[in-house]
């Protein structure tokens, strides 16, 4: 009742999950910082996520780590596991999971790297949403893995997804120095009851950049942005000695301040900031 899609990409590494499950992000995906990412379904046995990223941090391949733990669990004939490290890949499907159920995986070069990949999925719809997870993603090279992982997870539902239907997806990433604070976590969002999951976890991934991405399409602060930001701003009842204090009052409200760049602003939001001050009667 699940599919998924585990990968690494540099330095990242990511999980991204949809079901007809109920918060399917409390049980399938994890991800850990330098060290690999794992999905557990199908009568999902919790306890190999901890398991297999342990091993992988002793140094244990992806395709041991999956023998290792499936091969000490009596009930591994109904599960299906997902994983990948940074020296490989590895999926499980037991013979006994309902159908249609099964998984490829793979490795590709992009850029001088190795991009890695496991798809699996459990009573779906048929074996085309795991063909198309797999040219999805592969397609999406180029971008970062957290777009390549909703992609790939947006074009198995299109292709049919849980045969049950939809309610629940989540998208984990990993990567050095990303996420608020530089932790780490770059993307961990949960859409536990929706009844379109996938996309609701696309919009919340626009969000996620937005927050807490790096900043782009700066715009330098020249006179005449300047005066326009500084009338927006006002309107918005935000003053100080100077622009960039301002902006920093407002964006601090507004949980932009992670985008901040002294003598420019981030066109995400000065985009934000005109529909903001648009929307405000002045009277």
């Amino acid at each position: 009742m699940t599919f998924s899609i585990v990968a690494r990409q540099g330095s990242s590494y990511g999980v991204a999950v949809a079901s007809k499950f109920l918060a399917v992000g409390a049980v399938v995906p994890q991800a850990r910082l330098e060290v690999g990412a794992v999905a557990t379904q199908a009568y999902a046995k919790v306890s190999y996520l901890a398991d297999v990223l342990w091993l992988l941090e002793l140094g244990v391949s992806a395709a041991e780590a999956v023998e290792r733990v499936t091969g000490a669990d009596e009930g591994r004939a109904q599960r299906q596991l997902g994983v990948v490290a940074a020296d490989g890949q590895a999926t499980f499907t037991g013979p006994e999971c309902d159908d249609w159920a099964g998984g490829v995986a793979g490795e590709v070069v992009e850029d001088a790297e190795t991009t890695r990949y496991a798809v699996q999925g459990n009573i779906l719809a048929g074996e085309q949403v795991v063909t198309a997870m797999e040219a999805a993603f592969l397609t999406a090279a180029g971008q970062p893995l957290s777009r390549r992982l909703v992609a790939a997870l947006l074009a198995g539902d299109a292709a049919g997804g849980d045969s049950r239907g939809r309610q629940s997806a989540a998208l984990v990433v990993t990567s050095p120095g990303a996420g608020y604070d530089e932790s780490g976590v770059e993307v961990d969002l949960r859409i536990d009851d929706h009844p379109d999951a996938p996309t609701e976890l696309l919009r919340l991934l626009d969000l996620n950049d937005l927050y807490f991405g790096q900043p782009q399409d700066l715009q330098p602060l020249d006179p005449q942005l300047e005066a326009e930001v500084t009338a927006r701003l006002a309107t918005l009842g935000h003053t100080a000695a100077d622009v960039n204090a301002a902006l920093a009052k407002w964006s601090g409200m507004e949980n932009y301040e992670l985008l901040l760049v002294p003598g420019h602003i981030d066109g995400r939001v000065l985009q934000k900031l005109r529909e903001a001050a648009a929307g405000v009667d002045v009277g």
